[in-house]
């Protein structure tokens, strides 16, 4: 007779069950339903009140020989602020405790968890020791902790919004100093886009749109890709409000007519500033300014913390180790397509390397990368930067963008003769940007003997942890969707639904790509002039996911929403 074979319990549940707080049967059901929804076995155990928090902290330490913390017995305010960041704290539900000399120890329910520990290693440059903290004490502390971190910004919010430690510089204008508030700003007005600019930082936007109309004046975020009205200020203000935003950026106000670039430097605190790209455009009824948020931190998250599946992610990392190449990474603008790029910069960034970068404009600064603003005004092309890096003996070269014949000549050249060159191109998909480099003018023997890794990708609204519920959906949906038959089943689709701790049901993004890498079969296509559609017929063939087929995989681990994937990869 055939018997199905036993689900393995781990040790730390086979101790639960010896001590009485689990039957063997719950303890099963347990281990494959946390599998099923991706979620840490620990945190469901809990959530599911099958063995009480406190219990499960002390039988985990006797497990692992870890110690356990009564964290209530601690003020949020003894914990070491800016330490890790709050996505590294929320990402991977761990609590900074303590630092001594090179040791950071931090709370976590799982002390198993051990791509956490390394990613805050990673990030922090140290020596990091886990310390056990009941889940669900864990959860609420780390919200606390938090809500601490922010009181600078609440702070200056309530009682200082008109002295904000601001430094503005534009690119015509390389002085530096602190911009206050003077005679020509009024104080009412200097309040409010202060706290325009820290409630975009708070809600974790990625820009924030100045709009004038012949009757309205109105102020969109935009959080999560998805622009939202924020507010809606007289008409009457638009002129005071373009001023003080010029002012603080260094522009020349009396200038109406052109558009304008300009920078912010917001300090919230010693160790924490937010960097703001500003740009003017002059409309009918007035300047439209878009702000650009750029968070340094953001090229500090890992690799880990993008998005990509395990398969994708040792491509990218074998493709970087590479003494020569070409990565090329592409997508719409606002697909992230800046974050990979500085992720793989930070990857590389060590002492034994020189690399330089062009861009337009460098929007992350990166300590050890000489970064230089290309500037056409002047002379200064992608392509004018890439002839004189390559005079200055580089090891790695990031091209911003290759948008002419010219640079992506030199890029190639520069990727056979011994340098890894990193760039982005606009395009929708891995296969099309072969097709569109030869459109370019490229020789195909050129492309098929650089071109090493193409990374197409998307940034996908990722479902919020705390309101997410489950969906049944009929089974020819899921067919139409590109799910395989034998998949239906296996996963659990869920849908939005929104609460106070996001918005609409998501709360932030997650990344899904298209990792190409060249092989020899795909080499021969490109010489042989074949179209997109056969070269993505046959990276599909050797087993390389398109975005649309990555975006399922997301939906499988309950990250989004089957919306949220067509909305992103429709047409893939």
């Amino acid at each position: 007779m055939n018997t199905a074979p036993a689900t393995p319990l781990p040790g730390l549940v086979r101790r639960l069950i010896s001590e009485g707080q689990l039957s063997h049967e719950k303890a099963t059901e347990a281990v494959q339903s946390a599998s099923k929804q991706r979620v840490p076995l620990i945190s469901f155990l809990v959530e599911q009140k099958l063995v009480d928090a406190k219990s499960l902290a002390i039988s985990t330490s006797e497990e692992f020989g870890v110690p356990v913390l009564d964290v209530d017995a601690i003020a949020p305010d003894f914990f070491p602020k800016e330490i890790v960041s709050e996505k590294l704290i929320r990402k991977h539900r761990i609590l900074p405790l303590f630092k001594r000399g090179t040791r950071l120890f931090v709370g976590v329910s799982d002390p198993t968890h051990l791509q956490a520990l390394d990613e805050i290693k990673f990030s922090t440059g140290l020596t990091v020791d886990p310390i056990i903290i009941p889940d669900d004490r864990l959860g609420a502390t780390i919200d606390r902790f938090l809500d601490t971190q922010d009181q600078s910004i609440q702070a200056l919010d309530d009682a200082d919004l008109d002295s904000l430690d601001i430094e503005g510089g534009g690119p015509e204008d390389d002085s530096k100093g602190i911009v206050t508030a003077d005679g020509a700003d009024d104080a009412p007005i200097v309040r409010f886009v202060n706290k325009i600019l820290l409630d975009a930082i708070r809600k974790g936007a990625s820009d924030i749109h100045f709009e004038p109309y012949e009757k309205m004046y109105r102020i969109r975020l935009r959080a999560d890709g998805i622009l939202q009205e924020a507010a809606r200020p007289p008409v009457n203000l638009s002129v005071k409000i373009a001023a003080r935003l010029k002012v603080m950026s260094q522009m020349d106000i009396s200038e109406r007519r052109i558009p304008q670039d300009g920078r912010i430097k917001l300090k919230l605190s010693k160790t924490r500033a937010i960097d703001f790209r500003v740009n003017t455009l002059p409309t009918l009824w007035g300047e439209k300014i878009v702000m650009r948020i750029l968070d340094p931190d953001s090229a500090k998250l890992g690799i880990d913390a993008l998005g990509y599946e395990d398969v994708q992610k040792a491509l990218y990392l074998a493709a970087l180790d590479q003494p020569q190449g070409m990565i090329l990474v592409t997508g719409p603008t606002g697909s992230g397509k800046t974050v990979s790029l500085y992720t793989g910069l930070n990857i590389l960034n060590t002492g034994e390397r020189n690399i330089s970068t062009a861009e337009d404009p460098a929007e992350i600064n990166l300590e050890g990368v000489n970064q230089v603003n290309v500037n056409a005004k002047v002379g200064l092309t992608f392509s004018v930067a890439l002839r004189a890096f390559l005079r200055q003996d580089p090891d790695v070269v990031m091209v911003g963008e290759i948008r002419d014949l010219e640079t992506a000549e030199i890029a190639i050249k520069a990727a056979q003769t011994g340098h890894l060159v990193l760039s982005t191109l606009h395009t929708n998909s891995a296969p099309e940007t072969l097709t569109r480099l030869r459109n370019m003018g490229v020789p195909a023997f050129n492309i098929a003997t650089s071109v090493s890794l193409i990374i197409a990708q998307r940034l996908a609204r990722r479902l919020c942890s705390h309101c997410k519920k489950p969906v049944d959906l009929p089974k020819e949906t899921l067919l139409e969707a590109g799910f395989k038959p034998e998949e239906i089943g296996s996963f659990t689709v869920f849908h939005p639904v929104g609460c106070d701790k996001c918005n609409n049901g998501y709360k932030g993004r997650v990344g899904i790509y298209e990792v190409v890498k060249i092989t020899d079969s795909i080499s021969r296509l490109i010489m042989e002039g074949a179209n997109s559609l056969q070269i993505a017929d046959q990276a599909r063939i050797e087993g390389f996911n398109d975005l649309r087929r990555s975006g399922l995989i997301k939906l499988m681990a309950g990250v989004t929403s089957l919306e949220e994937i067509n909305r992103v990869t429709s047409g893939h």
